[in-house]
């Protein structure tokens, strides 16, 4: 990505935040890729609450988050009736690249992102389009080793219309790639049904 410093894109990440603090539910597709793995999820949030519908790897698995409770139901096969209950803090349910449930909004990236650009920089590339909708590509660098949770340098691109990322690719510190996201058919601010959340 050919880069250039613009300091009045600093704030960049810090205008994402703010639209996404407006932002009280959504509904996305969840492209994930690594060295090692690759998932697709559909991804519901409202309030905090989460549902995840997995696509690939364990089709038919669902999961939901209460941030109320603090609680993770789990149903791991579509034909059995069976729900487990476990922490979010658990192993068993951590992503491939180790995301929490309960960390694992756009909220909570943009955190990082923010947390890492505060001992760090920001490059813009400028303009570009992905699957049809106009961006602003990006990125962020930590000084020296900086990081945060293994995380050295983040491209971000934000749809323009709301500002907020519809695809991340995240390196280490050796510029290895750890984890690519896309994220498709992003709708926020939509009607999701409080039953959608529970287990």
């Amino acid at each position: 990505m050919p880069a250039h410093n613009i300091n009045i894109t600093g704030n960049l990440v810090a205008i994402a935040l703010r639209n996404y603090n407006s932002v009280e539910s959504y509904r996305v597709t969840l492209r994930s890729r690594g060295k090692h793995f690759s998932e697709e999820i559909r991804y519901y949030y409202k309030s905090g609450f989460i549902r995840m519908e997995f696509i690939r790897p364990f089709c038919g698995t669902v999961l939901t988050y209460n941030p109320l409770v603090k609680e993770v139901r789990l149903k791991p096969l579509q034909f059995v009736d069976h729900v487990i209950t476990l922490s979010p803090e658990s192993l068993v349910i951590r992503s491939s690249a180790g995301h929490r449930v309960d960390q694992s909004d756009i909220g909570s990236l943009l955190c990082a992102v923010a947390k890492l650009q505060a001992e760090g920089r920001i490059c813009v590339a400028g303009d570009d389009v992905l699957a049809g909708r106009e961006t602003i590509l990006f990125r962020v660098v930590g000084n020296n080793d900086v990081n945060v949770c293994g995380i050295h340098r983040y491209d971000l691109w934000l749809e323009k219309k709301f500002f907020l990322p519809v695809k991340v690719v995240s390196y280490d510190l050796s510029e290895e790639l750890l984890e690519e996201v896309v994220m498709d058919d992003l709708e926020i601010n939509i009607d999701l049904p409080d039953d959608l959340f529970r287990l």
